[in-house]
């Protein structure tokens, strides 16, 4: 007779969870409508205004979500959720400037836009009626006259600095003059721009192209700066694949390191556009006012932009109400160039700059 013995199954240990408990997906979603809810009630409640509600929502907010992921969470999830809710507060507040005055500029200048706007000059205009035709056909010819005079240069020396002048005096004080003229005053370039013209031509001498001189030099350190850097992320082995297959250095610099550094390049010289086409100061000063029409850049006054602008909202009177609306219609599109020059030169870094597929 065989005796038999039952085995007691032994107790499994229990799972390690691999994941630890975390907080439902929409809980920070939750915790913001939440917070927001808290805040409106007791602005409600005390008679406070809109920003009071939203400072104590977003208290409230800082308190809850990290508060409530620590208990279900844990602490190093906690302060991640924390830092979560500051990094979109800033970025939040951030917006508030730029979304405000596209609202503004939008709202109080769409309303004048129309056929005629674009079409007429402003001679003889008192009241309602004329456009900024003169002055945006100004704006396109100066900024096109100072691109073409700010960005060969520009270019040129920062491949100078790059590819050339390592470890030589004359790029670093080139370099350091660069720094200088990153930071002067934009009235500063008008100044030089009409004692240069008025030892030529006399006091008197008023053009479009003293304008974009003017604006040229607030354009060229932009240029440099961006050329420079963009050229020093080419990859030093590029430039020794094709000096090792016997080419040239000027060759290799056209053919090579241009061609990939091209879209920042591109974007570079967007940004100086960008950075000049709504200065007034050198244009008052260089440039002037008038209500005609003028297309010679070499020939009398001519009318911009921003001069337009802001001869529209400084210039009081009978008319000021219609002044002021050719002023935001003005803005709307001076707003609308700067962007579709940034649209362009991102649609133009994209088809040149090399394609990294197989």
């Amino acid at each position: 007779m065989t005796d038999t013995q039952t085995r007691v199954p032994e107790r499994l240990p229990t799972a390690m969870p691999l994941q630890a408990a975390q907080l439902p997906s929409f809980a920070p979603l939750l915790a913001v409508v939440v917070s927001g809810g808290i805040g409106a009630l007791l602005a409600l409640l005390l008679g406070w205004g809109p920003i009071a509600a939203v400072v104590v929502g977003w208290i409230v907010l800082v308190l809850a979500l990290p508060t409530w992921s620590a208990a279900v969470e844990g602490r190093r999830k906690s302060v991640d959720r924390l830092a979560s809710v500051v990094i979109w507060s800033t970025f939040g507040v951030a917006l508030i400037p730029l979304v405000s005055l596209i609202w503004q500029v939008v709202s109080k200048g769409i309303g004048i836009l129309s056929v005629e706007f674009f079409t007429y000059d402003m001679r003889g205009v008192l009241g309602a009626g004329g456009g900024i035709y003169h002055a945006l056909m100004g704006t396109l010819i100066i900024t096109l006259l100072a691109t073409l005079i700010a960005v060969p240069i520009g270019v040129l020396a920062g491949v100078y600095l790059v590819e050339y002048g390592k470890g030589n005096r004359l790029a670093r004080v080139i370099t350091f003059l660069v720094d200088v003229m990153t930071g002067i005053p934009s009235i500063v370039a008008g100044l030089f721009a009409f004692a240069l013209f008025t030892l030529i031509f006399g006091p008197a001498t008023r053009m479009g192209f003293m304008g974009s001189v003017a604006l040229s030099v607030l354009m060229i350190p932009i240029v440099v700066r961006a050329t420079e850097e963009m050229l020093k992320l080419v990859p030093d082995e590029l430039r020794e694949a094709s000096y090792a297959l016997g080419v040239s250095k000027w060759r290799t610099i056209v053919k090579v390191v241009l061609p990939t550094a091209f879209g920042g390049i591109a974007t570079g010289v967007t940004l100086a556009i960008a950075r000049v086409a709504g200065e007034t100061a050198p244009l008052l000063i260089t440039v002037g006012s008038t209500t005609i029409l003028n297309l010679n850049p070499f020939d009398g006054r001519m009318a911009t932009l921003p001069v337009f602008i802001y001869s529209s909202v400084t210039t009081g009177g009978k008319y000021n109400a219609e002044q002021l609306d050719r002023a935001w219609g003005a803005a709307l599109v001076l707003v609308a160039i700067v962007m579709l020059l940034n649209l362009l030169a991102r649609f133009i870094g994209s088809i040149f700059s090399p394609k990294t597929g197989r």
